[in-house]
């Protein structure tokens, strides 16, 4: 039975639990041990595919077609472990199935509470599929003392008596602030946050400490003693020059082997030359490039978290830094728009996924500035729908051509995806479907045509593996009129009928891919479309 560690914060949100469960669990592979992340989301939400960007971040998709929180982006960049349906659940999934089971009559008739029907369904998703594994790290959304999160602390403090403390531990990730009027480090909200997470019979075992200087030996012992931990138990986290540093310096913080000693393992160290290499490749570059990324959320990052990685992984691979400029795609839209201003500096332009039709006027302005001035394209998803509907309008004589997803048009080259074939068979939507759930979402095949483009990016592959997201596709009955534009659409459902990769054979490099690379990038292994991308950039900022 595998070991299982929950991970709680406390204090202030975005302290960092995801990228602390990712690199605990990057550093336990590294010593030998067959790791899974889940993440429990106290959000009442059934899963994040209808939320804003702005509210919540990017939504992750994973090979079997769930939506799920951005950490699970993290937990795989880190691990290399493909997350699944099952290792994300919130708390709008565990009421819909509590009330899916007491609308059959599967209660019998018993009044249902939160205790225990809602904890036991928590804990049943904590403990299901783990005779694979030695550890599995649960972290818990938001902060300690939610109202939302109680159930789930409930679920941990039973199972920890279920278990017992040989098979759990619980790591507390808090803040100790520095208040620069006192020159002082302090301890108090740690302090406060503990107390609440025993007051709710959870005892942490490591408390990780995020503060912004270095915390004194003393003010540790404080921590210690108060908390009612082993010193050596109180780790300091100090802020970390890039994400993929944390794993090295919570292994010179002792982290894991905390977690091992706690659990009474004796292991052998970790190898942490991939670690070790990543961070060298980040850290000392041989050059630069600057990749504009034209879109709709620019003024949230985390809204393109995985899109951000990828680059600075394609970057890794070239040993060059990546500079990511991002750009509103409603500031090229309108006759006083200054396109050429902002992107002639760049090395390359990217026109990421979406959804709606604001921006998208300005989306396809950069994909013709790409075109015409053969600067390196990348268009994702929404992106590749617009390199389509560009290339119609100004290259193959559809001067009419959009899309219905921003309305009626008598040139519909992007069209509303009404059926297509998955693993569990024909699958059917319309225009009146909820939005939730209903797109064509995780991984399906494309295959890729002889002798172009992304065949070489792709190596010896003729068939391909990748996610998808969205409800829109480039209409096939276009697809004779577009290539004789100058696209090719080199990718292609295996059934032939649903367009996957467009290029353009007369422009150095110009891709759009109907799926998302980016989920599926690390920083060890960069996706080769975006290797590729940024080998582009790199030959174009040598002739600028």
């Amino acid at each position: 039975m595998a070991r299982y560690i929950f991970i709680t914060g406390g204090v202030v949100s975005s302290l960092g639990k995801g990228l602390m469960a990712a690199s605990l669990g990057a550093l336990l592979q590294a010593r030998g041990f067959k790791v899974r992340i889940r993440k429990f989301d106290p959000y009442l939400n059934v899963d994040p595919g209808t939320m804003s960007p702005y509210q919540h971040g990017e939504v992750y998709v994973t090979d079997d077609g769930a939506e799920t929180d951005l950490d699970l982006g993290h937990y795989e960049r880190f691990t290399g472990v493909s997350a699944r349906q099952a290792d994300n659940i919130t708390s709008g999934r565990v009421y819909q199935q509590i009330i899916a089971k007491e609308r059959r009559g599967d209660y019998l008739g018993a009044t249902v509470q939160v205790i225990p029907h809602v904890t036991d369904e928590i804990k049943n998703f904590a403990l299901h599929d783990d005779d694979d594994h030695d550890f599995i790290l649960c972290e818990i959304g938001g902060t300690v003392g939610d109202i939302e999160s109680l159930p789930f602390i409930e679920a941990i403090r039973q199972l920890r008596n279920e278990l017992g403390p040989d098979k759990t531990a619980l790591i507390h990730v808090t803040l100790v602030p520095y208040i620069s009027a006192a020159g002082e480090l302090k301890t108090k909200p740690t302090q406060h946050s503990v107390r609440e997470l025993t007051s709710l019979g959870v005892q942490p075992d490591v408390l990780l400490c995020r503060c912004e200087h270095e915390l004194p030996e003393n003010e540790r012992r404080k921590i210690a003693q108060f908390c009612n931990v082993r010193p050596s138990a109180v780790i300091q986290a100090l802020d970390a020059p890039s994400i993929y540093a944390v794993p090295l310096q919570y292994h010179r913080e002792g982290l894991d082997d905390e977690v091992l000693k706690h659990f009474g393992i004796d292991a052998p160290q970790p190898d942490l030359t991939v670690w070790n290499d990543v961070v060298d490749r980040f850290a000392n570059p041989e050059g630069e490039v600057t990749i504009g990324v034209v879109g709709k959320y620019v003024g949230l990052p985390d809204a393109y978290k995985s899109l951000n990685e990828a680059l600075i992984h394609g970057g890794m691979k070239h040993r060059v830094k990546v500079h990511i400029k991002w750009i509103d795609a409603e500031m090229f839209e309108g006759e006083d728009a200054d396109l050429a201003a902002k992107l002639e500096p760049l090395h390359a332009i990217l026109v990421p996924g979406g959804f709606g039709e604001r921006g998208s006027e300005g989306k396809i302005a950069s994909v013709r500035f790409a075109r015409e001035r053969k600067v390196p394209f990348l268009g994702i998803c929404l992106g590749m729908q617009m390199a389509c509907i560009e290339g119609a309008r100004n290259t193959a004589g559809v001067a009419a051509a959009s899309s219905t997803e921003f309305g009626h048009t008598p040139e519909p080259v992007v069209g509303i995806i009404t059926e297509w074939m998955s693993e569990e068979g024909l699958q059917q939507r319309d225009a009146d479907t909820d939005l939730g759930g209903t797109m064509r979402l995780g991984a399906y095949d494309a295959k890729l045509s002889a002798n172009s483009h992304v065949s070489q990016i792709y190596g010896a592959e003729t068939t391909i593996s990748e996610r998808h997201r969205h409800r829109y596709e480039v209409n096939a009955a276009y697809i004779e009129q577009l290539e004789r534009g100058g696209l090719v659409f080199s990718g292609m459902s295996p059934d032939g009928l649903l367009p996957e990769i467009v290029e353009r054979p007369d422009h150095p490099w110009f891709i759009g891919v109907q799926y998302h690379p980016e989920l599926k990038s690390k920083p060890f292994d960069p996706h080769p479309l975006f290797a590729g991308f940024i080998g582009a950039a790199v030959e174009q900022s040598r002739l600028v």
